[in-house]
This record gives C-alpha cells, sequence and structure tokens, in this order.
C-alpha cells in the first residue's frame, strides 16, 4: 500500500522549536534596551548639571583670585595710611617747626590767625582720618567678600563632588544594563543555533523515515501479485517531493528581519522566503502568495514532506514546512525568519499545502 509519506508528520512530532524561549529573551533585551535608553537621558542630564557646576566653580576661583589681589592691595594701603597717620601725628605733636600745634600757637601774630592755623591743622588731621577710615572700610568689604567667596567656594566643591558621583552612578548602570544585554543577546544566539540544530534534525529525521516507508513500499509492491497496486490506486497521494533539501536552505536565513516585499537576506516577506529559497534549488516560484499557491499539486495535511509549502490566514500567508508539525516563515513586521509551530492560530487558519514538482 503507497501509504509511505505519512511518517514524516509523524517523526519529532514533540521537538520545541525554541520560539517561546527566544521570544522571551528578546522581549528581555527590549525591556533592557528601553531601560539602557533611560539611563542615557538620565546620563545626559546628570553631564550638563556636573558641565555646570563645574563651570560655576571655576567662576568662583576666578572671582577669588582677582578678590585675593584686592585683598592684598586693601592690607597694604591699610598699612601705608595708617603708617602715614602715625607720622602725621608724631610729626604735629612733637616737631617744633610751624606745623605743629606749639609752632601754630607761637607763630601766630593775632588770633584771627591762630584760629586760622588750629583749623588748618585739624584739617589735615581730618584728611588723614578720612582716608584712613576709607582705606578700613575697603579692606572690611574685601575681606567680607572674601570670606562670602571661600564658603560659595566650599559649597559649590560639594556640589561638584555631589554631581560628579551622581554621573558616574548612572554609567555604572549603563554598564552594567550594557553588559547584561550583551549576555542576553548570546543566549538568543545559542537558542536560535539550537533551534536551527532541530529544525534540521527534524527534517533529516522525516526524510530518512520517509525513504525508509518509500523502500518498505516498494519491497511491498515486488512481493505483491501482479496487478495488485493497480486493483488499490490512490489518485488523491501527491508524488513525494523532490525538494526537501530547500529546508537546509531556508534554515541559513533563521533571524533575518521581516521586510515588507523582500526577497534578499537582508530582508524578506513570507512569499519572498519561500521564493529565495527555491530559486537556490534551481525552482522558479513567484512573489506572491496566491500565486505560489496555484503551483504544484495539492498535499493532504497528514501526508506532508519537508519542503512543502504551507499556507494561512485565507491564502495571506505561506512558509516551508520542515517536519514534526514544523515550518520555516518569515512573520510579520517587526520579526524574524524562524520556525513555529503548525499549532494555535496557524492551526486554525490553516489553508492548504502544495508540493512543488520538478520539471
Amino acid at each position: 500500500m503507497l501509504v509511505l509519506a505519512v511518517a514524516a508528520a509523524c517523526v519529532a512530532a514533540g521537538v520545541a522549536t525554541g520560539d517561546p524561549s527566544v521570544g522571551s529573551k528578546r522581549a528581555q533585551a527590549q525591556s533592557v534596551l528601553a531601560q539602557i535608553n533611560q539611563l542615557d537621558m538620565s546620563l545626559e542630564r546628570a553631564r550638563t548639571r556636573y558641565e555646570l557646576a563645574t563651570h560655576r566653580l571655576r567662576q568662583i576661583d576666578r572671582e577669588l583670585a582677582v578678590n585675593k589681589v584686592g585683598l592684598r592691595a586693601a592690607r597694604a594701603n591699610l598699612k601705608s595710611s595708617q603708617r602715614a597717620l602715625m607720622q602725621r601725628l608724631v610729626l604735629i605733636y612733637t616737631s617744633r617747626d610751624d606745623q605743629s600745634t606749639l609752632g601754630v600757637v607761637l607763630g601766630a601774630r593775632n588770633i584771627g590767625d591762630l584760629v586760622n592755623r588750629i583749623e588748618a591743622v585739624q584739617s589735615v588731621s581730618s584728611q588723614d582720618h578720612a582716608v584712613l577710615n576709607e582705606v578700613t572700610r575697603f579692606k572690611k568689604q574685601v575681606t567680607t567678600h572674601q570670606h562670602a567667596l571661600v564658603r560659595a567656594h566650599r559649597a559649590q566643591s560639594s556640589l561638584v563632588h555631589e554631581r560628579a558621583a551622581a554621573k558616574q552612578r548612572l554609567q555604572s548602570q549603563i554598564d552594567h544594563e550594557q553588559r547584561l544585554l550583551s549576555s542576553i543577546k548570546g543566549q538568543i544566539a545559542q537558542l536560535e543555533a539550537a533551534a536551527r540544530a532541530r529544525a534540521l534534525a527534524s527534517a533529516a529525521a522525516a526524510r530518512a523515515q520517509y525513504d525508509q516507508a518509500q523502500q518498505a513500499a516498494a519491497l511491498q509492491v515486488q512481493q505483491s501479485p501482479i496487478g495488485a497496486v493497480a486493483s488499490t490506486p490512490d489518485a488523491t497521494v501527491a508524488p513525494p517531493s523532490q525538494y526537501g533539501g530547500v529546508v537546509g536552505i531556508a534554515m541559513r536565513y533563521l533571524g533575518v528581519p521581516y521586510v515588507w516585499g523582500g526577497a534578499s537576506p537582508s530582508g524578506f516577506d513570507c512569499s519572498g522566503l519561500v521564493m529565495y529559497a527555491y530559486a537556490q534549488m534551481g525552482v522558479s516560484l513567484p512573489h506572491y502568495t496566491g500565486a505560489q499557491w496555484n503551483v504544484g499539486v495539492p498535499v493532504a495535511r497528514n501526508d506532508l514532506q519537508p519542503g512543502d509549502l504551507v499556507f494561512f490566514d485565507g491564502l495571506g500567508h505561506v512558509g516551508i514546512y520542515v517536519g514534526g508539525g514544523n515550518f520555516i516563515h518569515a512573520p510579520h513586521t517587526g520579526d524574524v525568519v524562524k520556525i513555529s509551530s503548525m499549532t494555535g492560530w496557524y492551526a486554525a487558519t490553516y489553508v492548504g499545502a502544495r508540493r512543488i514538482l520538478g520539471g
């Protein structure tokens, strides 16, 4: 009996494709990447605050330098004024020349002259005191400003240190998240490699079991009475697939992103992946799911073999059967070429399958 093709659909029925794990890791990677983006924005703000703080600190440093010069000048002027005043007082009260109070009194020619001389001496003394007071006030102002600048410098230095620490904390968090993202990407690559290996093994096992069934059927035909096969024809069984090798070709592009209208290793849509993989086998197919449905011959689901085209969603989607109830396809925007199980949504929207025949 020619019921040999059923074996391919039965082999490795429980083989996991790794899709759930890969999907979970991709979601985790997206979450980590979003966290990195948020930290990057926070780091940029922290850098701005740090730069503003350090700029203000440099301004304070310059003001301190200028003020120190002013303070040194004020101190020198104060000492000079104090020294001049002391010298003036000594001269006024101890010398015997006409500039002293005694000289003024003794040198006066009359009362009016005496009053004028005393007023002149007092005027000179008042000027000396005024200069001294002005210098003292200036020194006090400069000293007060110096103390304020020192306090501001201390506070600003603390702020700069605080903002530098915040910046460093954010950078450390980003470094940690980037290492985590790199680790997750490595795990995804391992999971995808394992999925490819499992799918290839599944396809090879299905093909091997099919070949064994072929040989057993041929032997049964040889051992049956002449004409037995003709008396039990099964016109619904499609000829065996000649393009199981197309599965290995399609596997090379696992992880390639979905691109609408894409038909190259830089990006595929569903029918583009089918067209490109079959082209490597020397078979030209149209780049349109509905047109691909009209190529080859129909295949019952329980007769599927690696390389058969499987259609879903009212001919809105197509993939290549790999064996074990799994198929390889380019799902949709935002996804990548991957292997999926013909269960769930795919089982609910399954339309049928076509087998490509040789020329």
